[in-house]
């Protein structure tokens, strides 16, 4: 377990609020598709409510931040662009043992201003990634109730901010286990995640590199090779009630092996996100589609 952090409350500000939603969104998902036989579902509903986030002011950092932040929640079930507590995704292709999805993703740096390791740096903002996602399906139970995916994302990372730019590429092959009723918890989802994450030169040079302008004694020029980034595992654990959601995470990270461990930006090899949310339910469509959500 890695050694526990002084916890802070920040401020919101707008760039830092976009990412906290996205990540949360993504990351409370136990996206259920293939777990339950196709029945009728709204076509869209939408909720709002309130979640709790708690990160590392960036990976490796021995400092973190808490957010207290609106929960929103929306869902859409159309035959080709789908939103859910996975985000936003357009179905490219689907069959049985394969899906291909253009998706988006988000990663959530702290208050890097609040890092004595970045003093004077710039400040870190928080990331949205677009891109291709290859879903093959490994293994099914019988009744459909758990799910094994292997999941190949290939996304280009752009900052969150009034002039947005790219902040390179990331790989991040992993396992998916979904799995219904877990111990018998009838309505709950539960979704375990884990694999290594691979960030070009730019990616990495973005969070752990330090340019000549910035360097100092206790912290040196360093310019940040692309490659292996880590190992990142997850849990996530959500049901959906008539009328409200609830949902929780828990992320772990482990940077050891990294291409840019040596990076003087580097304190924690191993650190915890987690979070929880609850949005009330207050909207729905009366249409109805064929969902296996």
């Amino acid at each position: 377990m890695p050694a526990p952090y002084p916890a802070r409350s920040v401020p919101l500000s707008r760039a830092a609020l976009v990412a906290p939603l996205l990540m949360l969104l993504h990351l409370l998902a136990a996206d259920a598709r293939a777990q339950a036989q196709l029945q009728a579902q709204p076509k869209w509903e939408v909720g709002l409510g309130l979640g709790v986030l708690s990160v590392p002011d960036y990976r490796g950092a021995d400092t973190r931040s808490s957010y207290l932040l609106p929960a929103p929640y929306f869902i859409y079930r159309g035959d080709i662009l789908q939103a859910d507590r996975n985000g936003m995704r357009a179905a490219l292709f689907e069959s049985d043992r394969v899906e291909v999805n253009l998706s988006l993703n988000a990663s959530l740096p702290g208050r890097s201003d609040n890092s004595p390791l970045r003093e004077g740096m710039e400040k870190l903002r928080p990331i949205v990634e677009a891109g291709p996602t290859v879903d093959l399906r490994l293994w099914s139970s019988g009744r459909r109730q758990a799910r094994l995916d292997l999941r190949l994302p290939v996304r280009a990372a752009f900052t969150v901010e009034s002039s947005p730019r790219q902040a390179g590429w990331l790989f991040s092959p992993n396992l998916l286990l979904r799995v219904g009723d877990p111990a018998g918890l009838r309505g709950w989802k539960l979704g375990l995640q884990t694999g290594p994450v691979y960030g070009s030169r730019e990616y990495n040079g973005y969070f752990y590199g330090v340019g000549a302008a910035d360097a100092r004694p206790d912290r040196p020029a360093y310019a940040a090779p692309g490659g292996y980034a880590g190992m990142q595992a997850s849990a996530t654990l959500s049901k959906r009630f008539s009328r409200y959601w609830v949902g929780a995470f828990l992320r772990y990270d482990h940077l050891g092996g990294a291409a840019f461990a040596s990076s003087p930006l580097v304190r924690q090899r191993s650190a915890v996100t987690g979070g929880v949310a609850v949005s009330w339910i207050f909207g729905q469509s009366a249409t109805m589609v064929r969902s296996d959500e």
